[in-house]
C-alpha cells in the first residue's frame, strides 16, 4: 500500500445462502437474505469504489473465496482474505498489514454509508490518531487509524464484547492514549425490522414475498 494514500477496506462475508445474514434470514429466508446482502454490497461498491480520494480493498471471509469476483461489480477493487480469528483479531490483522497512510475499515451491511462519511473519516485522521463511526446498538460501523507515525496498538480490539452494546466502549477503553474522532451514528441491518427506512430497502418486501420465512431455528450471526 502507498504510505501516503487513503485506504478503504470493506469487510464482507461471501454471500452464500445460509452463511450470511442469518438473522435477516428469519424474515426473508436464507436465499432472500443472501440476495439482499449481494444487492447491498454491490450498491455500496458502486457508491464508494473508483473514487480518486481513496483505494478500495474487499476483505472476504471465508478466505477460500478471497479471489472470487463473481458477486462484485467490475471496478478498480483489490481483494484480500480476512484470515482466522474473531472480528477483533481479523480487523487488527488488516490494520497491521498496511504499510502506512490512513486506513478505514467498514462493514458492507450499513445502507446509510455515503461517500461524504468516508471522506470525513479520512479528514478526521488528518487531525486525530483514530476515528470511529458509532452504531445505534452500541457497536461501530467504521474504524480508522492513521498509520506510519505510530504502530498499531498492541492490544487493539482485545477484551471486546462483540455483538453487545459494549463493543464500542470496550474498544475505546484500550485506546485511551489516542486522540479519537467520532462520525454520525448509523445502523447496520441484522433483521427485517432494521430494513425500515433503509436504502436499498425496496428490495426487501419483494424478497419477503418470494422467499417466505422458513420454519426452524436460525443461528445467530
Amino acid at each position: 500500500m502507498d504510505a501516503t494514500a487513503n485506504h478503504l477496506v470493506i469487510m464482507v462475508k461471501y454471500p452464500q445462502a445460509g452463511r450470511v445474514k442469518t438473522r435477516l434470514a428469519a424474515g426473508l429466508g436464507m436465499t432472500g437474505a443472501a440476495m439482499w446482502f449481494r444487492h447491498q454490497t454491490r450498491y455500496l461498491l458502486r457508491n464508494l469504489a473508483n473514487d480518486p480520494r481513496w483505494t478500495v480493498t474487499l476483505a472476504i471471509s471465508p478466505d477460500r473465496y478471497a479471489r472470487s469476483t463473481a458477486f462484485w461489480p467490475d471496478s478498480n477493487i483489490r481483494f484480500t482474505a480476512q484470515g482466522n480469528g474473531d472480528l477483533g483479531q481479523r480487523m487488527a490483522r488488516l490494520f497491521r498489514q498496511s504499510d502506512g497512510g490512513k486506513m478505514v475499515l467498514i462493514g458492507a451491511d450499513i445502507p446509510g454509508i455515503r461517500r461524504q462519511h468516508i471522506a470525513r473519516a479520512f479528514a478526521e485522521l488528518g487531525r486525530n490518531d483514530a476515528v470511529f463511526g458509532p452504531s445505534r446498538d452500541g457497536g461501530f460501523w467504521l474504524v480508522g487509524l492513521k498509520r506510519g507515525s505510530q504502530p498499531v496498538p498492541a492490544r487493539l480490539f482485545e477484551n471486546v464484547r462483540w455483538s453487545t452494546e459494549f463493543a464500542l466502549s470496550d474498544t475505546l477503553a484500550g485506546l485511551k492514549h489516542l486522540s479519537i474522532a467520532r462520525l454520525p451514528v448509523l445502523s447496520d441491518v441484522d433483521t427485517v425490522d432494521d430494513l425500515k427506512g433503509c436504502d436499498p430497502a425496496p428490495l426487501a418486501l419483494p424478497m419477503a414475498r418470494r422467499y417466505p420465512k422458513r420454519k426452524g431455528p436460525n443461528p445467530q450471526e
